[in-house]
C-alpha cells in the first residue's frame, strides 16, 4: 500500500473553519474528517482491526485452494467473490493509508504526524504480508482456466486481471515476494521519509536581515519581477542545498541501489523498464516521445530563451532569469476567490458536469492552500480510494503560475471522482493518461484568460508564460528524465558522489536550455530538491506524455467540438480500465505512431511563431 505524501495542528478556531485568513483571502485547509478524525479516533481503531480480521480471514479462505477451484464448475463465482473481498480490503487499508500520508504532507515537522505516518505504514506492510498470495497464486493459473472464470459477476475484474498477467515474467517466489515487501518499510519508504523531512526542514536565507524562509517560498522568490531578488533567491536555494547535499547525495545513491537489486532480481533489463510496465505503455512509445522532444530543443527552449534574453536587453540569461516575468508583465496578485471563479469558469464553459465536480473541491473543504512551515512543497490532488473523495494540496501564493496549478489539480481531482466507479482495483488511472485531465484543465483556463486579454501586450506575456509553462512540462521533465536515466545507469558500475551527479545534473540542463541560458555557480546543487525523483523514479516523463497528448486533444476539440465533451468525460470515467490506445482511438489519435508526438510538439512550436511574429510586428 502506498502512502502519499491535514493539518489538524492548526489552531482550535481555523482548524474547526476549515479556513485560513490570509492577504490573499480566506485560503481553505483541508477537513480530514471524511476519512478520520484524528491518529486518535476510535473508527481509526476499530478499521484497523477490521483490517487484520479481514485479511487473516482471506488468506485462510484463498491462499493455495485458488488453482483447484477455478479450475471448477462454480469458478465465476468464486473469482468474483475473492476479488470482491479483496478489493474491499484494498479499499480500507487505502482509506488509512491516505488518512496517514494526507496528515504528514501538512506539517512533515510535526513529531506526532510523523509518527502516526510511521506506525500506519508498518501496520499495512505488515497487514499487506496476508494479502500478498492472492496476485501471485492468480497469475501461476493458466490463462485458459482464468479465463473461463471471468464470466459472470467476475466479468467486470477483466480489466485487472488482464493488466495483472503482465506482471508475470517479473514476479518472484512468495518467501522472496514477502521479503521484499517487508523490507520496504525499512528501505524505500525510510529513505523517502527522510528526504521529505529534509526538504521541510530546509530554511533559505534570502537576506542577513530577514527572517529564513522555506524552500517553496524561496523557489517562488525566481518568479520575483526583480533580478536582484531572483540572484539572492538561487544563490540562498543553493546554499540551503548544499548544506545537505551529502545527506541528498546519500539518499539517490541508496535508493538507486535499492532500484536496481530489485530488477535484477524480477529481470528487467532496463532502468526505466519497471515504470513502463506501471504506465502501461510500450518502451518504444516512451523513447519517440524523448527522441522527439530531444530533437526538437533547438526549436523550442533554444529558441524562445534566445527570444527572452534579448526582452531582457542581454545576451544570454542568467539561470535564476528562466522563468522570470518578462519586463512588461502583469505582476499583480491574484486573490483566492478570483483564482476560483476564473478557474471554474472555463471549466464550466467546456463542461458543466465537469465544473460542478470541480466545485465541490472548493464547498467540501477538500482542498489545503495556505504556505506554512512543515508542509510538503509543491502541490499534488490525492484520490485517497473510491470510497471517499480526493484532497488537493496547494501552496498558493497568488502568482498566475498558481493560478494554472490549481486549474492543473483539480484536473486530477475531477478525473478521479469520474474513475472512482470503477472500484479500488480499476479506478487508479496509469501515470501517462493520469496527466491528462490536468494539463487539460490547464489549457482550458488558459484559452479563456488569453481570449479575454485587453490588449496585443498583454496577449504576448500571456503566450511567453503559457511557452514556458509547456517548456517546463515538456522540455524540462524530459530533461529530468534523462537525468535519472543516467543516474541510475551511472549507479550500476558504483556509488555516485555529489561531484557526479551535479555534472550530470549540468549536462542534461545544457543540453535542454541551450546557448542562451548561462547556468551560474551553485546550480549543481539543484537537482536535489525534485521529489519525483525520490518518490517516483521515472514517473516525469509523463508530464510531457501528458502535455503533448492534450495539445494533440486540444487540437481535435477546436476542430471538432460537437460530441468531443461526451467522449473526454468517457475516457477520464474508464481510469484504468482501459489501454491507452483504446482511450484515443475515439478522438483518431494513436500514440504509437510517432507523427503523433510531432504534433504536440508543433503546438508549442506555433505559440513561439506567434511570439516572434508580434516581436517583428512590434
Amino acid at each position: 500500500m502506498d502512502l502519499p505524501a491535514v493539518h489538524t495542528n492548526l489552531p482550535h478556531d481555523v482548524a474547526e473553519r476549515g479556513a485560513a485568513a490570509t492577504p490573499l483571502g480566506t485560503l481553505p485547509t483541508w477537513d480530514l474528517t471524511d476519512l478520520y478524525s484524528g491518529p486518535d479516533d476510535e473508527k481509526l481503531t476499530a478499521d484497523l482491526d477490521k483490517l487484520a480480521a479481514d485479511a487473516k480471514a482471506f488468506e485462510a479462505t484463498y491462499k493455495g485452494t485458488l488453482a483447484g477451484t477455478l479450475a471448477g464448475a462454480d469458478a465465476s463465482r468464486i473469482l468474483a467473490e475473492a476479488l470482491s473481498a479483496y478489493e474491499a480490503i484494498q479499499d480500507l487499508a487505502g482509506r488509512v493509508g491516505s488518512f496517514a500520508g494526507l496528515q504528514y504532507a501538512t506539517d512533515t515537522m510535526n513529531p506526532a504526524f510523523a509518527k502516526a505516518y510511521g506506525d500506519l505504514s508498518d501496520k499495512l506492510t505488515q497487514l499487506s504480508t496476508h494479502l500478498l498470495f492472492f496476485e501471485l497464486e492468480l497469475n501461476r493459473i493458466e490463462d485458459a482456466v482464468l479465463d473461463a472464470a471471468l464470466t459472470g459477476d467476475a466479468a467486470r475484474y477483466r480489466p485487472y486481471i488482464e493488466d495483472l498477467r503482465k506482471e508475470r515474467p517479473f514476479q518472484l517466489s512468495d518467501e522472496l515476494e514477502q521479503l521484499f515487501l517487508e523490507k520496504s518499510a525499512t528501505s524505500r519508504s525510510s529513505w523517502t521519509r527522510l528526504f521529505d523531512e529534509t526538504i521541510a526542514a530546509t530554511r533559505v536565507s534570502l537576506d542577513p536581515d530577514s527572517e529564513d524562509v522555506t524552500l517553496e517560498e524561496a523557489l517562488n522568490k525566481l518568479l520575483d519581477p526583480d533580478g536582484e531578488t531572483r540572484r539572492k533567491a538561487s544563490d540562498g536555494i543553493a546554499a540551503a542545498l548544499k548544506q545537505s547535499e551529502r545527506t541528498f547525495t546519500l539518499i539517490t545513491n541508496t535508493l538507486a541501489k535499492d532500484k536496481e537489486i530489485s530488477d535484477r532480481w524480477r529481470g528487467f533489463d532496463d532502468v526505466a523498464a519497471s515504470r513502463h510496465l506501471n504506465n502501461r505503455v510500450e518502451p518504444e512509445v516512451v523513447d519517440a516521445l524523448v527522441s522527439a522532444v530531444r530533437a526538437a530543443y533547438p526549436r523550442l527552449s533554444h529558441r524562445y530563451y534566445a527570444m527572452k534574453a534579448k526582452w531582457f536587453g542581454k545576451d544570454v540569461l542568467d539561470s535564476w532569469d528562466r522563468n522570470a516575468p518578462l519586463p512588461d508583465a502583469d505582476d499583480r496578485i491574484v486573490d483566492w476567490d478570483d483564482a476560483r471563479s476564473t478557474v471554474l469558469t472555463a471549466y464550466r464553459a467546456f463542461s458543466p458536469r465537469m465544473a460542478g465536480l470541480a466545485e465541490r473541491f472548493f464547498t467540501n473543504a477538500w482542498i489545503d492552500a495556505p504556505v506554512r512551515k512543515g508542509k510538503a512543497p509543491g502541490a499534488f490532488s490525492h484520490p485517497t480510494v473510491p470510497s471517499a473523495h480526493p484532497y488537493v494540496l496547494l501552496n498558493y501564493q497568488g502568482r498566475t503560475r498558481d493560478v494554472m496549478t490549481l486549474a492543473h489539480e483539480l484536473g486530477h481531482g475531477v478525473h478521479q471522482i469520474l474513475a472512482g466507479p470503477n472500484g479500488a482495483l480499476m479506478a487508479p488511472t496509469p501515470l501517462t493518461l493520469a496527466e491528462t485531465a490536468s494539463v487539460f484543465g490547464e489549457m482550458l483556463t488558459f484559452r479563456k484568460l488569453l481570449d479575454a486579454a485587453p490588449d496585443a501586450k498583454t496577449r504576448r506575456v500571456m503566450l511567453a508564460s503559457k511557452v514556458e509553462d509547456m517548456i517546463n512540462t515538456v522540455v524540462r521533465q524530459i530533461a529530468f528524465y534523462t537525468f535519472e536515466r543516467k543516474v541510475h545507469t551511472a549507479r550500476r558500475e558504483g556509488e555516485l558522489t555529489s561531484e557526479d551527479l551535479g555534472k550530470i545534473w549540468l549536462d542534461v540542463q545544457t543540453e535542454s536550455l541551450g546557448p542562451s541560458v548561462r547556468i551560474g555557480e551553485g546550480y549543481d546543487i539543484f537537482w536535489a530538491y525534485i521529489p519525483h525523483f525520490i518518490n517516483a523514479p521515472f514517473y516525469v516523463y509523463a508530464y510531457a506524455f501528458g502535455d503533448c497528448l492534450v495539445n494533440s486533444l486540444y487540437g481535435v476539440f477546436e476542430r471538432e467540438p460537437q460530441g468531443f465533451e461526451a467522449k473526454y468525460m468517457a475516457m477520464l470515467e474508464a481510469g484504468g480500465t482501459r489501454h491507452h490506445s483504446e482511450l484515443l482511438a475515439p478522438f483518431g489519435l494513436d500514440a504509437r505512431n510517432p507523427a503523433f508526438w510531432q504534433t504536440g510538439l508543433s503546438v508549442i512550436e506555433g505559440l513561439i511563431d506567434e511570439l516572434a511574429a508580434a516581436d517583428a510586428a512590434a
